[in-house]
Formats: structure tokens, C-alpha cells, sequence
């Protein structure tokens, strides 16, 4: 290939997002990776051909039934992905994800926003479940207990309003 058409390509892919890093902060985001029980049904299409994102990308859940991510560039007039994620199977619904005793990362969301700490589930459940979960400090082993929604094994969240 010329020194010319390389510039060329080189100059066209910089223009674009890249949809790796889009699919590992999808990953991420759903503690899953593409195909995978609770991550992104399938990679983005690499057929998409987004313009690059200067300010960065936000991720949220697009409902409360986490069936999809929303992610979508901060730039003035910039572009938003909705992203499928692969529903948890019937038959796992009901096998119990977390039990009374585990220790759990919990995951308060908001819009815009995920924060998340270490926890302790104080009651067994499947995904989909609520359970009660006390946040675990290094100085106060015993904090206040609040409900969750088990996402996954070792994970639940704290949806806010």
C-alpha cells in the first residue's frame, strides 16, 4: 500500500469512535461481556460509523428492567446507542444467585451515574430478587441494612428515583 493511501486510512479510522472501547465500557457497565448472560446480546456492528466522542461517553440503563444500555456522547449534537443486553434464562431466574453470607459488591445507580461498595447479603435470592444487603466499611462491619436486587452472582443494586 502507498505512504498516501495510509495516511488516508489512518486519517479515516481517526475520525470514527472506536466500537472496541464502546463494547468493553458495555462490559463493564454490565459486569458481563458481549454474549454473555446479563452483557450486550452481541459486539456493535462494525458497520457503525460514529463520529468521535470528545467529552466522553455516559452509560445508564435505558429502563429499570435492565433489558438495554444507553450509551451516549456527551459532545453538543452527538450520537446515542441503545444497546440489547441478553436477559437472565427463566430457568436461572429461580437458582438462587446470592446466599445469606456472601459477600456482594452493591451498586447504587442513578441517572448518569453507578457507585458501588462492598456488602454483605443478608438473605439468599435469585436475579430479579430483592434482598436485604448491609454495606461493609473497614471501620464499621456492621452498617445499616438496606434492599437490593440481586443482578448477579455477587452483585446487587440500589436503583435511586
Amino acid at each position: 500500500m502507498s505512504a498516501s493511501l495510509l495516511l488516508l486510512a489512518a486519517t479515516v479510522s481517526a475520525q470514527f469512535a472506536d466500537l472496541d472501547a464502546i463494547d468493553r465500557q458495555v462490559a463493564a457497565f454490565t459486569g458481563a461481556a458481549a454474549g454473555e448472560i446479563g452483557g450486550a446480546t452481541t459486539p456493535l456492528d462494525r458497520r457503525l460509523r460514529l463520529q468521535t466522542c470528545r467529552t466522553g461517553t455516559a452509560l445508564s440503563w435505558r429502563t429499570q428492567a435492565h433489558d438495554s444500555v444507553v450509551v451516549q456522547c456527551g459532545d453538543a449534537g452527538g450520537w446515542r446507542l441503545f444497546v440489547p443486553v441478553r436477559a437472565v434464562a427463566a430457568a436461572q431466574a429461580g437458582a438462587m444467585a446470592v446466599t445469606r453470607g456472601d459477600a456482594v459488591s452493591i451498586a447504587v445507580s442513578g441517572e448518569g451515574f453507578t457507585v458501588s461498595q462492598p456488602g454483605e447479603a443478608l438473605e439468599s435470592g435469585p436475579v430479579g430478587g430483592w434482598i436485604k444487603v448491609r454495606p461493609v466499611s473497614a471501620g464499621n462491619a456492621r452498617g445499616e441494612t438496606m434492599r437490593a436486587q440481586v443482578q448477579r452472582p455477587g452483585l446487587v443494586a440500589v436503583p435511586l428515583p
